[in-house]
């Protein structure tokens, strides 16, 4: 029967919620204040959750420091303090709504995972009030 571990990391960082396909008045009608030509920023909270089967010889699923760690390394670490539709090469060409940060993120943490353990769920926190998850279905074999 599995467990689940999660962690949340904390990172600030600006975007700007913009489609070029669409025209200005579009975006502006869509995304109201959050189209900001020169972006805005947010205090994020990272929420990741594996799951797995629990090692008997230490009682972890996984060192809560290490999963930490990863998370750093593969996502926040290039992300935090920076203006994510500008200076993240592997977000070019993503609106950076929650929702497809969230899916951004496990894509970037997924691949670091041991094989025995699960990426459950990815959640940004946008703000205190405001979140969104990303969890594939089983179906899901890839980033598309």
């Amino acid at each position: 029967m599995p467990s689940f571990v999660t962690v949340e990391v904390a990172f600030e960082a600006a975007h700007r919620l913009h489609n070029p396909e669409r025209s200005k008045e579009w975006n502006r009608r869509t995304y109201g204040k959050c189209n900001n030509p020169h972006g805005h920023g947010h205090n994020y909270v990272l929420e990741v959750t594996v799951g797995g089967e629990i090692d008997p010889e230490t009682g972890y699923l996984i060192d809560m420091s290490q999963l930490k760690q990863l998370i750093r390394e593969r996502v926040v670490d290039e992300v935090d303090h920076r203006f994510l539709n500008i200076e993240i090469p592997w977000l070019e060409g993503v609106i950076p709504s929650a929702e497809n940060l969230a899916r951004a993120f496990y894509f970037r943490i997924r691949p670091a995972l041991d094989e025995s353990l699960k990426l459950e769920n990815v959640t940004v926190h946008e703000t205190p009030r405001n979140r969104a998850s990303f969890k594939p279905s089983e179906a899901s074999s890839g980033q598309s």
